[in-house]
């Protein structure tokens, strides 16, 4: 594989935005050290490695099979005339190896984390891959996708502990209800391509001001859902104030973006989003250690 196609690769499917899902899975893993054993401890290094892997292994794959997937209307698009894909700087063959390799590496790391991990492996990869088509039939699509992301702080409950607790569907709620808030927002640049080439969105269904009000109740959800996860396991108060950065950040990341100004929505999307996600493991981590015996 060569590494100037990897490079390429590795920008179409922004690979360093990984951080938006990974900090929410290593909560899950921490809170499966603190609560699911005989005894509190703190995964394994070894254990926040393969998680580490796996999220980025599932991640990639997902992006690239979406870039795939979608080609014929990347091509149509002109926010999206420029990738990779399109120009011919990848192509296609490149691209389904990439996606081979990166399913690959999530089912290689779900092998060394647990047997229950590794069996739940390709339902993992048939979600990510369902995604793709969802635009094709359902302005719901952004619930899919957050979905895919909602799904790690359960898988790393599972990785850490091979059982699972009902108490992570909460938490997977939260982070599907964050995604999807986010995604709906991203989604309102396309509504016009959108309407042109009969694909589905919420923003295209209820119309721009429609859909920012809807991100906005996903995401006032996402916080209650957060504190009653928070009480669920009595954390303590870094958890509830980690809680209160989410939701001044995300006020932010909504007063940035107006029904007729979405100016600043790669802002509201990349940076504000990325912040969410690592303060909320730090005061959540911070909660854990706290809650120490």
């Amino acid at each position: 594989m060569k590494l100037g196609k990897l490079r390429t690769t590795l920008e179409m499917i922004k690979f360093e935005h990984s951080v938006f899902a990974l900090p929410f899975a290593l909560t899950g893993a921490l809170l499966a050290a603190r609560y699911a054993g005989p005894a509190p401890a703190w995964p394994a290094w070894r254990q926040i490695a393969w998680i580490t892997v796996a999220m980025v292994g599932a991640r990639s794959a997902a992006m690239t099979i979406n870039r795939i997937v979608d080609l014929q209307f990347d091509r149509l698009n002109p926010r999206t005339q420029n990738r990779p894909l399109v120009t011919g700087a990848l192509s296609l063959q490149f691209a389904w190896v990439f996606t081979l390799l990166a399913a690959a590496v999530l089912v290689g790391a779900a092998w060394q984390l647990s047997p229950l991990a590794l069996k739940l492996s390709p339902v993992a990869l048939i979600v990510l891959l369902f995604y793709s088509y969802t635009k094709r039939f359902t302005a719901w699509s952004h619930m899919v996708l957050g979905f895919c992301l909602g799904m790690s702080p359960a898988a790393a409950w599972i990785a850490i502990s091979g059982g699972f607790d009902t108490r992570m569907l909460i938490l997977c709620a939260a982070v599907t209800l964050w995604v999807a808030g986010f995604d709906v927002l991203y989604a309102c640049q396309d509504i016009e391509f959108d309407k042109q080439a009969g694909l589905h969105s919420i923003p295209k269904k209820f119309g721009v001001a429609q859909a920012l009000l809807m991100a906005r109740g996903m995401h006032a959800v996402m916080v209650v859902l957060l504190g009653q996860l928070a009480m669920s396991f009595r954390l303590p108060w870094p958890a509830f104030a980690g809680i209160v950065v989410v939701a001044v950040l995300l006020a932010y990341e909504h007063h940035l973006v107006k029904p007729k100004d979405l100016s600043r929505l790669d802002a509201a999307f990349f940076t504000v989003n990325g912040y969410i996600s690592i303060l909320f493991l730090i005061f959540w981590g911070a909660a854990v250690y706290v809650s120490q015996p």
